[in-house]
């Protein structure tokens, strides 16, 4: 009985915000300003039943995608670099901070002196994206029981089952964390460099023609393209993370 409360409630929210979007659009009268959801998902429907529909959303896939992985493994190696020297730390602090201060518009302007706008999309993904990989890779780190790793040090536990044991199953949540926050992070920067540097076969692209020749349908059609993307990415991550867990506990339960 309560399953069904919560999924009637889950239900219940999305319809009910869908008809006040319907509500607002039939007091506007103007499909320029705000069309109907009805219309948004019937040329959302009507753009995926071409192959150059899906051609679109995954080049802007590979994109972002390939920049955020980057991200998740530099992050984690300056993590355990910068938890182990503070010389490091100090170095490397600051200019993180700056980065994760510093909003994406300057970055992309700034990136695209230096690179080809196929590039782009994908790399201010990956700077969005490190800083907070590495703060909560790190702080994951500094969490670590100190009195287990003293325990490993007396019983002379090798690094490999220091690592498995005690630093994965500790820093395991914290990167958890930081991939649910850093995949939406960096879907949204990358497709903001997207609309800004016009590659030319990506979801930036057709948002931003479809704001320049005033196609308010196609404009919505593509943002709910992006935001479907967006929560299919992190019911697959969240999957693989969940995979990858239950991996890692049966890892260190074999040992």
């Amino acid at each position: 009985m309560k399953t069904l409360r919560r999924a009637a409630i889950k239900l219940a929210a999305p319809v009910f915000w869908l008809l006040v979007w319907q509500g607002i659009s039939l007091w506007v009268g103007r499909e320029l300003l705000l069309p109907a959801p009805l219309t948004v998902f019937a040329r959302l429907f009507a753009l995926a039943r071409g192959a150059a529909f899906w051609r679109t959303v995954g080049l802007s896939l590979l994109r972002v995608l390939g920049g955020v992985l980057c991200a998740l493994g530099l992050g984690t190696v300056l993590a355990a670099l910068t938890a182990r020297w503070a010389v490091l730390r100090a170095l490397l602090a600051p200019p993180l901070a700056a980065i994760k201060a510093t909003p994406v518009a300057s970055f992309i302007i700034l990136a695209l002196l230096w690179m080809g706008r196929e590039l782009l999309p994908g790399f201010i993904a990956a700077l969005i994206v490190l800083p907070v990989v590495w703060a909560n890779v790190e702080t994951g780190i500094r969490e670590t029981d100190r009195g287990l790793l003293e325990v490993a040090r007396v019983f002379r536990f090798s690094r490999i089952q220091v690592l498995k044991r005690l630093y994965i199953p500790a820093v395991l949540p914290y990167f958890v964390s930081a991939c649910r926050s850093s995949l939406g992070m960096g879907w949204k920067a990358g497709i903001a460099a997207e609309v800004l540097t016009v590659p030319a076969v990506s979801i930036g692209k057709m948002l931003y023609e479809s704001k320049l020749y005033l196609e308010t349908v196609d404009l919505f059609a593509w943002t709910a393209a992006v935001i479907c993307c967006s929560l299919l990415l992190e019911k697959l991550l969240l999957a693989a993370l969940s995979r990858l867990r239950r991996a890692g506990e049966g890892a260190g339960a074999d040992d």
